[in-house]
């Protein structure tokens, strides 16, 4: 077949596409999509029988022409000779023992050094911490008590921080506890208070778990190293384990819920469902998947993934005549099981582990993405029985094209080193393919031993699908306007469209007045999320990434069962968000867990529990900010409020802030995050929590509408230079510093002023008010810096480059290291 047949629809390429392609996937002098791609099959090519690369080259060139689109990783780092893998995410064992071997898995300090050096290589890395024994635990060797697994965790959040993976990629990690650990209560609050934020969290949970929370019975917590005299009524069963304690089961699956529902974490995945569906189950155990929950995987575990734009497989779109073409999809998904099983040849390793795991069981996972993108082509809304139908048909042609292409390779290069018949075949999954492919699989074997595997696909449904819709998604919004400082330095708006709607829209319809099929994510029950993954979920041999989108004002009653009709459903695992609370992780009052409880009369740490009457002595603040969608105004509040405690055996008085404010256009995305920023900052020192970390945190918020420029910092010589922010959450961030700063409750670097120095000032001041401040400078006037360059580590402005040998920063003029 050549690449004119089935072409698919071709639009002229946006501006954000063009965008992301040239930063993220185009090398060197590559310039367009067709470049990338061409480097892409050439490069997976070569590893085939030379007098037949030429063939394949075209072959695979013309699979991504009609759909294919390989992983981010392997668009990137593909026939470029590079030491970054073409691997997106992996799996890293961790054991009890601080260095060598537990239990045949790699100490915490051994486990720490190897997922270093896979994110170095640019790899996203999952791990189970439920062997690290818990906190208060006995140490025999060392005659100590254990810390327990959260933190060691904080070991390796930090490790994260400081290693920046190949292609400017920032590390990316999944943190897995099992449900029966006795730490668990720990980890469900690790984020509460601002902790692991390089981290997603998801808790294992089991089936008897669920179970116990059906029948409202306790659940014993247990662990194999014997508990310490925190747990004096521990005793040891029959088969070795120690039981810490038993809990309400229902009470701590309310605790997951309630964290959830503020924050967004921890996920949940059904382990014993991962297991029991395993291709592999008689070869591995999984506990714990890669960052973004699609892949289980065993430890050294990789994903290999690639996804199908299934808009490129609709014809007559938006038609009475809308079709999907399933034997076109059918004949491009053998063509992408063939290169994907090349990249497991064509990668480099960052461990050893990773290549033989790999070489022993040859794990793919061939996915699609632009599902909802392509329901609103054939005219099939997201959330409807239809909608689900269709998508069911697509994932069951998929499986079985990948298990026909995978026999045909097994025919040809042989089965993977693993593979039993017998026992592969009495797999659960396996029980479900058509009976021509189970003896196809008998007499000729198979080549991988997963195939499957619905991937977020955000950047390259971006750089290669015209913004198609994210993996099983349905589309978020239609539209939306940016605005990008262009070389010459003039402002261009260009508008951010869905692929359906745009193709809508050129073929000569009205965008205005919408047909049905147009449904949003948020336009949408959160049980027909649900419902599209319980539709998809038996079709896909390892699992789905999938989130549940919930409107802020979803109730909580109703949000509260999604994760047990989860259950129900046979789904492997769930993450849910609810826009009101993104930084609930960051600001959330809670205490964590593992720290010591502070003084009872310490007043920065009182509890308020509302708003005293009478009057607050308040600051407000004009502000200046500068975005790529223009100069904007904004008035700060902070209300400060008298708290009296005792320190050292004395009585003493401090002012803290109270409440946070700022008047903003709820209709805006943007300013509702702003929003509820502040109302969480507000509920953070009402609780006594820290407001330094809350906010220094709140400065690290990235959006991808670009830089906000806002504030500025005086250098040594006098000059003041502008301050540049990630987004307009750390733009104001910002800005609440420097009114606490000037108010003499943080120091000059934003850090907490010590409570003694507090009390001194308090007293100091006594009854009259706080002086008046200066105001801040407007913002600068002009368009923004293009950010092309690294993070400047005084000003913030993305213009850090290299002259003359010396880090320079174009906006600042600060000068970093030489040489």
């Amino acid at each position: 077949m050549n690449a004119i047949d089935h072409p698919p629809g071709q639009l002229p390429p946006q501006q954000v596409s063009l965008d992301v392609l040239r930063e993220k996937y185009a090398k060197g002098d590559e310039t367009s999509i067709q470049d990338v791609r061409r480097r892409v099959a050439r490069a997976l090519a070569a590893f085939e029988p030379e007098a037949r690369r030429a063939e394949w080259e075209q072959r695979f060139l013309w699979a991504q022409e009609q759909g294919f689109v390989p992983a981010g990783r392997i668009n990137s780092a593909a026939g470029l000779g590079l030491q970054a893998t073409l691997i997106n995410c992996f799996v890293q064992p961790v054991g009890d023992s601080i260095s060598g071997v537990d239990n045949g898995l790699p100490g915490i300090y051994t486990a720490l050094l190897e997922s270093a050096e896979t994110m170095r290589r640019g790899g996203g890395v999952g791990y189970d911490f439920s062997a690290i024994r818990p906190f208060g635990s006995k140490v025999h060797g060392t005659r100590s008590r254990a810390s327990g697994p959260v933190s060691y965790m904080e070991v390796f959040d930090a490790s994260c921080r400081t290693v920046e993976s190949a292609g400017a990629r920032r590390g990316a990690q999944m943190g897995v506890l099992r449900i029966d650990h006795p730490d668990i209560e720990r980890f469900i609050a690790a984020k509460d208070a601002g902790a692991l934020t390089n981290f997603n969290l998801s808790v294992g949970v089991t089936d008897a778990f669920m179970r116990a929370v059906q029948a409202d019975a306790s659940f014993a917590l247990v662990h194999r190293a014997e508990p310490g005299e925190l747990e004096p009524d521990a005793r040891r069963r029959d088969d070795g384990l120690w039981v810490y304690r038993e809990v309400a089961a229902r009470a701590l699956w309310e605790k997951i819920i309630a964290s959830t529902y503020d924050h967004a974490e921890p996920g949940v995945l059904f382990v014993d469902r991962m297991n029991l569906e395993n291709n592999l189950w008689y070869a591995e155990e999984l506990r714990a998947t890669n960052p973004c929950g699609e892949q289980p995987l065993p430890g050294y575990g990789c994903c290999d993934l690639g996804s199908l734009n299934l808009t490129a497989f609709v014809g007559e779109p938006f038609s009475d005549s809308a079709s999907f073409d399933f034997a076109h999809l059918r004949e491009v998904a053998a063509v992408a099981v063939r290169m994907l099983d090349l990249v497991l040849d064509a990668t480099e390793w960052p461990l050893p582990q990773q290549a033989a795991e790999s070489r022993a069981k040859r794990r793919v996972g061939l996915g699609f993405l632009g599902l909802g993108s392509a329901l609103v082509m054939l005219g099939l809304r997201y959330d409807s029985d239809e909608g689900r139908d269709m998508a069911a048909r697509i994932a069951e042609a998929l499986r079985d094209a990948a298990y026909a292409a995978s026999v045909e390779l097994a025919r040809e290069k042989g089965a993977f080193p693993l593979f039993d018949a017998d026992q592969y075949l009495r797999g659960q999954f396996i029980g479900r393919l058509p009976q021509a492919l189970r003896e196809a699989i008998r007499t000729h074997g198979i080549r991988n031993s997963h195939l499957l595997s619905i991937a977020p696909t955000g950047t390259i449904s971006l750089a290669f699908a015209d913004n198609a819709s994210n993996g099983i998604e349905p589309p978020y919004s239609w539209t939306y306007q940016r605005k990008k400082r262009m070389a010459d330095g003039a402002m261009r708006s260009y508008d951010v469209e869905d692929h359906a709607w745009r193709l809508y829209r050129e073929l000569g319809h009205d965008t205005a007045s919408l047909p049905p099929a147009f449904v949003t994510a948020l336009e949408m029950r959160a049980l027909d999320h649900l419902r599209m993954v319980q539709a998809v979920q038996p079709f896909v041999d390892t699992a789905i990434s999938k989130t549940v989108n919930v409107p802020a004002a979803y109730p909580f009653e109703d949000f509260r069962e999604l994760y047990s009709q989860a259950w129900h459903a046979g789904l492997k695992g769930l993450a849910t968000y609810r826009p009101n609370t993104v930084l609930g992780s960051v600001l959330s009052a809670a205490p964590d867990a593992d720290a010591p409880a502070p003084p009872d009369d310490d007043p920065l740490r009182k509890r308020f529990e509302r708003r005293p009457l009478g009057e607050l002595e308040s600051v407000t603040s004009k502000i200046e900010y500068s975005t790529q969608e223009g100069r904007k105004t904004a008035y700060l509040t902070v209300s400060f409020i008298r708290a009296d405690g005792v320190h050292a055996g004395r009585p003493v008085t401090v002012e803290r802030p109270f409440e946070f404010f700022m008047p903003t256009n709820q209709r805006l995305g943007g300013q509702q995050w702003i929003t509820a920023s502040m109302r969480l900052l507000s509920m953070v020192a009402r609780a006594g929590g820290p407001i330094a970390r809350a906010l220094a945190d709140m400065r690290e918020v990235v959006w991808e509408k670009g830089p906000v420029r806002c504030g500025t910092l005086t250098r040594e010589d006098g000059a003041q230079v502008p301050v540049y922010h990630d987004s307009e959450v750390a733009a104001i961030a910002f800005m609440l510093q420097r009114v606490l700063i000037r108010r003499g409750f943080l120091d000059a670097w934003g850090n907490q002023v010590a409570l003694p120095e507090l009390a001194r000032r308090f007293d100091a001041r006594g009854d009259a008010p706080a002086p008046e401040h200066e105001p801040q400078p407007p913002a600068v006037p002009g368009a923004l810096p293009q950010a092309t360059g690294a993070k400047c580590p005084e000003c913030g402005a993305r213009a850090l480059r290299k002259v003359d040998g010396c880090t320079r920063c174009d906006e600042c003029h600060y000068v970093g290291e030489c040489g």
